[in-house]
């Protein structure tokens, strides 16, 4: 088996168990701190005459979801995601919302989706996943149609974005074996190089890259944050499989370390992100034309 094969299945393997049902168990806390982002995105997202939509790495749907109620009738908006768990959530809140949205449970990698179906590709926080990005952006520039519009938002570094790596910091001591995040390998923190993100986009086909760093206030209720740092991230997963005293002990002292962020009722963080966005130039282009789209 490939070391791109084992990464892959790793992911598939993670994300419909142990942190794809974290994502759902959190949903409501998670899409109210990520709401600027959503915002943002879909904002971005409708501006302008494209109305058929793809949302990668959709999650549990809100984006998606927020999308479809903003196009309403004229539009069409897919979210696709890799975890089953996430998938049949956001699907349930299509129904109830009676929502026109679609969501399917795909690896946007390597899912044969209809050439040149979308006019518009967005992402919040959903491709930094792929084990091959090269080929995944490569993948969505086929599903695009001729000068559709990427845009998506990743996180910037982890030195840049503290509070997401509190848990780990805290934790290290009691958890000694605690996996160290690689560089460059997919997660959260996969697209922190600016030039590699250029560089994925470029090689796999899109044009007029423009990657611009944004920090952005983000909050949550103190009364889910124990929630919080106990089901999601690497801290999390292990804290499943931990006895109840080594659970206990690392939730104190971790929700300790979270002090400096806790106002009151309220938990306040700055998130480092980029916002990227390119384009799908036109086949009959030239490299050269095609670049300066």
């Amino acid at each position: 088996m490939s070391v791109n094969q084992q990464t892959e299945n790793e992911q598939t393997a993670l994300w419909n168990g142990s942190a794809g049902r974290a994502w759902v168990a959190a949903q409501e806390v998670l899409d109210e701190m990520f709401k600027p982002f959503e915002d943002l995105l879909v904002d971005m997202t409708c501006a302008g005459s494209g109305h058929r939509v793809l949302d990668v790495g959709c999650g549990t749907g809100s984006t998606t979801l927020a999308v479809a109620r903003r196009l309403g009738a004229k539009g069409r908006c897919v979210g696709a995601d890799i975890s089953a768990p996430m998938i049949a959530a956001a699907q349930a809140r299509a129904e109830r919302d009676g929502s026109t949205a679609r969501f399917i449970c795909a690896d946007a990698q390597t899912h044969a989706f209809e050439p040149a179906s979308f006019e518009r590709i967005m992402s919040r926080f959903g491709v930094m996943f792929f084990d091959n990005p090269v080929q995944a952006f490569a993948n969505l520039r086929r599903a695009a149609t001729n000068d559709a519009e990427l845009r998506f938002i990743a996180w910037r570094s982890a030195a840049e974005n503290p509070f997401m790596t509190t848990p780990e910091r805290a934790a290290a001591p009691l958890r000694p074996n605690l996996p160290a995040r690689q560089p460059g390998a997919p997660g959260q923190f996969a697209f922190a190089d600016r030039q590699r993100i250029s560089s994925i986009l470029d090689e796999s086909g899109w044009a007029g890259i423009d990657i611009r760093p944004i920090d952005v206030d983000c909050t949550l209720p103190e009364k889910e944050l124990v929630g919080y740092l106990s089901r999601l991230g690497p801290v999390g997963r292990i804290l499943q499989e931990a006895d109840e005293h080594t659970r206990t002990q690392v939730i104190e002292t971790v929700r300790a370390a979270f002090d400096p962020y806790v106002h009151g009722i309220e938990v306040r963080y700055t998130a480092a992100c980029w916002v990227v966005s390119a384009r799908a130039p036109s086949a009959s282009a030239s490299p050269k034309e095609a670049a300066h789209v």
